[in-house]
């Protein structure tokens, strides 16, 4: 616009000193050029300003889909950080799954094992408890031992004819399975101090009728003192 002025301006002081030269004729033809090179201007300016302005709205566009595109880009990483977590966290609760399966499993078996240890040691207790019961009527007569099933499965043996000051007078010591199978005396009257001995030596011999041979003989010996 401002061209446009200057080039006014020049255009009416060429004009003057045209005019103060030439004739009107030739003043009308360079008046003629004159509108011509204005309208051309005009036409000119007026395609160029809409083409700027078509320009700029273009450049706003572009910004608003550099914008727009920036922003899904973001919104992108975003889920996809969102994503590997939730992918991580479905790996951290597989493995812990699979860790809590196996400790299931693991428990299981070691339930098994128990259980047919414990079926073992059961079925072991009672053909030791069968043999001493069958073991009774010998005791009996060779020993003068009475035998007596008590309380929680244990076994009460009475001697008698041991004291030749009073042969009824009672010897008694209690016995029992503890879970680990082994023969356990629980209570002995009269005390014994060789008893823990004894309960040793049957734990590794197994003889059970030297046990309770071992334990009349104590008994005898402590009847002389």
């Amino acid at each position: 616009e401002d061209e446009i002025i200057l080039f006014e301006r020049e255009m009416k002081e060429f004009w003057t000193k045209l005019k103060s030269i030439y004739g009107t004729e030739q003043i009308n033809q360079t008046l003629a050029l004159r509108d011509s090179c204005k309208e051309s201007i005009k036409a000119l300016s007026e395609k160029w300003s809409k083409k700027l302005k078509e320009g700029d709205m273009m450049i706003d566009k572009i910004q608003e889909y550099s914008d727009e595109i920036l922003q899904q880009n973001q919104r992108i990483s975003e889920n996809q950080e969102h994503l590997t977590e939730v992918k991580s966290n479905l790996n951290q609760e597989e493995e812990q799954k699979q860790a809590l399966t196996d400790s299931i499993q693991e428990l299981k078996e070691e339930l098994m094992k128990r259980k047919e240890i414990i079926s073992s040691k059961n079925k072991a207790a009672k053909e030791r408890v069968e043999r001493l019961c069958k073991s009774k009527v010998l005791f009996e007569e060779r020993l003068g031992l009475e035998i007596r099933r008590i309380h929680n499965e244990q076994l009460q043996f009475i001697f008698r004819h041991i004291d030749h000051k009073d042969p009824d007078k009672p010897f008694v010591f209690t016995l029992s399975i503890n879970e680990q199978g082994d023969y356990e005396v629980t209570s002995c009257t009269p005390p014994l101090d060789c008893i823990a001995e004894f309960q040793l030596k049957v734990r590794e011999t197994n003889n059970f009728s030297a046990f309770v041979a071992n334990i009349r003989k104590a008994f005898t010996a402590l009847s002389y003192k």
